[in-house]
């Protein structure tokens, strides 16, 4: 399960990468929209394909944590509008304590080794962001904005994993379900802001990798969350994405990292070696 963690941290980074960088192209709300329609489309063939459709209640925590995405990425984006990358990102990031949160209050004690191991990584996570002290004087609306992006980030770690958990669910159902309530809630967000549909045909494979990405991402959360005995170790090493996002950035861009993002992501692999050593994911 920890492998699978893993990887969703890596195909999620490399989708946040693609849309970062189609976002200095196109409307940053236009990417995200897109992204979820076609997250939507690959998920919706996927079960007309394999005709697992099975209803529950479930799907309502799949389309809340829909709900919680398109509220997350709205308010990151809003974040990011009023306020500087270097505060609005590493805030962002700490939506990785919603989880661990909820799976200590509910019993859930990993061991020393483990609980070292998640510390560290979160905290490598925040840091990897970006995390820049010289840029301390954001408006008070960047930081509410950021705290409740980072609240909806998190919110869809726990959701996920409780709609994949219960009996008689179905993966691909909860995620067809997601990425519909996802996309219409932020297709309504650009229609009410009047965003420019403006895409490029240039850009459309990129648009639909990045979309495979962020699909496969939640899927292969979605099934090591539902196959492991502790949450809160499962979450922390899926939530590793921005590491893997700057790291792409300093290959690829040759963006320069700060030496806070270094340490971070020392710490973060860190983190993960302790947890991989404590066998907390399983």
């Amino acid at each position: 399960m920890a492998l699978l963690a893993l990887v969703s941290s890596l195909l999620w980074g490399t989708a946040d990468y693609i849309g970062g960088v189609l976002s200095r192209r196109c409307p940053a709300l236009l990417v995200v929209a897109v992204v979820q329609v076609v997250g939507l489309v690959l998920a919706g063939s996927l079960l007309l394909l394999r005709r697992d459709a099975p209803f529950g209640p479930y799907l309502l925590l799949a389309a809340g944590a829909g709900a919680a995405i398109a509220v997350a990425l709205s308010a990151f984006y809003q974040a990011l509008a009023v306020g500087t990358m270097g505060v609005v990102a590493p805030i962002a990031a700490t939506g990785v304590a919603v989880p661990v949160v909820v799976s200590w209050a509910q019993g859930d004690r990993p061991g020393a080794l483990a609980t070292g191991g998640i510390l560290l990584a979160a905290s490598g996570v925040v840091l990897a962001s970006g995390l820049d002290l010289r840029h301390g004087g954001a408006s008070r609306a960047a930081f509410g904005l950021a705290f409740l992006a980072a609240l909806g980030f998190g919110s869809v770690l726990v959701l996920v994993d409780r709609a994949t958990s219960g009996e008689g669910s179905s993966t691909l159902a909860v995620l067809a379900v997601m990425r519909a309530t996802g996309a219409v809630l932020t297709i309504a967000t650009v229609a009410l802001r009047r965003t420019p549909l403006t895409v490029r045909r240039a850009d459309v494979p990129t648009l639909v990798l990045a979309g495979g990405c962020d699909l496969g991402a939640v899927g292969l959360y979605a099934v090591a969350a539902s196959g492991a005995a502790d949450l809160a170790v499962v979450a922390v090493l899926a939530s590793l994405y921005p590491v893997v996002t700057a790291l792409l950035a300093r290959r690829l861009l040759a963006e320069r990292m700060r030496r806070s993002q270094v340490a971070g992501v020392v710490a973060a692999l860190t983190g993960v070696v302790l947890i991989a050593g404590s066998g907390g994911a399983g």
